[in-house]
């Protein structure tokens, strides 16, 4: 059997990454409102509540069927096309023409073009292969900390542990790599943290984006964290000087910090040796 060439590998990275940011709507979708619910159920045991009264928990993430969120209209098969469904429907449901949210089609296409990205990086390897499950799990992370300010421990621990499994082959850094990055990820933002409630009495952040940033400790090493900290802060700074400043936006209104950590990390993950030579060239540093 003829070995494919990159470009193909590329191109099968590019469709597979559009399938699973289909998936990946329905995590980002769902996942929060099964959790939402799934609290609110417990925290009905623990108050002895009539169960009677609790609401059924939301579509499942992996059997339900996708539909409609207004109608609750199943969806076809050609409604399911990544991007192209959208496309053909343009915005809008075919059974009720309520608008479709534009998230749709840009998850499933950010997910094919980063997808075809880590195989062009890595080629057709058991590194790409991780990194493909890395990069989806961060769209998924960034997706529901954009949409809801939650970072799931249901997606965080599984990419940490991942992180730290994968070090004992080792793959992307060695074990003790790995331990030490995913420590100095969580102590680090944890530490911020507490400095600036005791100095304000707000919370900055979150805990979900102290164990993202260990995550991407275990897997890329202590090393990375800093300059994905710097970029993830300066594209945070950015972003959130230009809706402060085009849309008004309050500046007392919290602001997701995890899916800049997620891009910047990704951003490192794939081209973190050519940034730091380029930083080292502009700057004069050898």
């Amino acid at each position: 059997m003829p070995e494919l060439p990159l470009w193909a590998w590329i191109t099968v990275a590019a469709v597979l990454g559009l399938l699973v940011g289909s998936f990946l709507n329905v995590v980002i979708l769902r996942l929060p409102e099964r959790m939402t619910a799934m609290w609110r159920s417990e925290a009905r045991d623990v108050l002895e509540l009539d169960a009677e009264e609790a609401a059924p928990l939301p579509p499942g993430i992996v059997f339900e069927p996708s539909h409609c969120p207004q109608c609750k209209h199943r969806l076809s098969a050609l409604d399911n096309i990544p991007v192209f469904g959208w496309l053909l429907l343009r915005g809008r449901c075919r059974y009720c023409q309520v608008p479709i949210s534009i998230q749709y089609p840009l998850v499933e296409l950010l997910s094919g073009v980063l997808s075809a990205v880590v195989v062009w990086k890595f080629g057709p390897t058991l590194p790409a292969l991780a990194g493909l499950v890395f990069t989806w799990m961060l769209i998924a992370l960034a997706g529901i900390d954009f949409r809801t300010q939650y970072l799931p421990d249901q997606l965080n621990y599984p990419l940490l542990w991942l992180g730290l499994l994968l070090s004992l082959l080792p793959m992307f850094v060695s074990p003790t790599a790995a331990i030490i990055g995913a420590a100095v990820g969580y102590l680090s933002l944890w530490s911020v943290y507490w400095l600036f409630k005791l100095a304000t009495g707000k919370e900055g952040m979150g805990y979900g984006d102290f164990k993202l940033l260990a995550a991407l400790g275990a897997w890329m090493g202590a090393g990375a964290l800093l300059p994905i900290v710097l970029l993830s802060s300066l594209v945070g700074a950015v972003v959130g000087g230009t809706l402060i400043a085009l849309r008004k936006h309050q500046r007392e209104l919290p602001m997701p910090f995890g899916p800049f950590i997620a891009m910047a990390g990704w951003l490192w993950f794939v081209a973190g040796d050519g940034l730091l030579h380029a930083y080292m060239q502009l700057t004069g540093l050898r």
